[in-house]
């Protein structure tokens, strides 16, 4: 289907897709980089921009911290940014849990004209929100530190920080406090006195609200590479 509109000039690309695919996240880390790749090839116009969108909130919504395929494929979208001119507009906080196409398309379109803006027209504009850089252990907590955090961390409601789970080496999560310092998200539970890994937002359709103050989402991320459920 695509490769009758090779001849015809492109600025870029902008890419929906990632359901069908949940069943085997952890082989889309290579599968989507490939076909990027492949497309930009057969273009012969070097390495055109190529947008995307992570996959939405969907589902029921669970009561306790678990493992999800939708949060391993959300992973594998997020880790497709190492590609050049990649950019990924996150939708975790505008899908709906009883469809998988949610009606909210101007939020979606919005994000990816930030992207287009700063990736394919260069200008200097906070795209995207707060993306996970790295963790430090302190004693029983763990701090967050965050790129793209624009003019600070806030949260979406105007509420206490939600969708951190934390756990120790039984590799058993928690819901978790979530304290803003800075750039930085320090995160702790009673039930955890020797934390090693933090997840936010790792759910089919997680309760989270953490944004920058430019009202942009931070995608779900992990700190820990547990072996995941999709690794075959």
């Amino acid at each position: 289907m695509i490769h009758p509109l090779i001849p015809y000039g492109i600025k870029g690309f902008i890419w929906y897709q990632g359901e069908s695919n949940a069943w085997e996240a952890y082989n889309y880390r290579t599968m989507f980089p490939m076909s990027i790749n492949d497309w930009r090839q057969r273009w012969q116009q070097g390495n055109l921009p190529f947008l995307f969108v992570q996959l939405a909130n969907f589902m029921e919504t669970k009561p306790l911290p678990s493992e999800s395929d939708w949060a391993e494929l959300r992973e594998a979208q997020t880790l497709t940014l190492s590609l050049p001119n990649t950019g990924m507009a996150c939708a975790i906080d505008i899908g709906e849990g009883n469809d998988i196409h949610p009606k909210n398309k101007q939020d979606v379109g919005f994000r990816l004209a930030l992207l287009a803006n700063k990736i394919a027209y260069k200008k200097n504009d906070i795209a995207s929100g707060p993306m996970y850089k790295d963790f430090r252990k302190e004693g029983n907590r763990i701090r967050i530190s965050f790129t793209n955090t624009g003019s600070g961390l806030s949260t979406k409601d105007g509420k206490e920080i939600t969708g951190f789970a934390i756990a120790g080496n039984d590799q058993k999560f928690y819901w978790a406090k979530a304290i803003r310092e800075g750039n930085s998200i320090v995160v702790y539970s009673d039930k955890v006195s020797n934390p090693e890994a933090v997840r936010y937002a790792w759910a089919d359709n997680p309760e989270c609200n953490l944004i920058n103050a430019e009202g942009l989402p931070a995608p779900p991320f992990r700190t820990d590479h547990w072996k995941e459920i999709t690794r075959k």
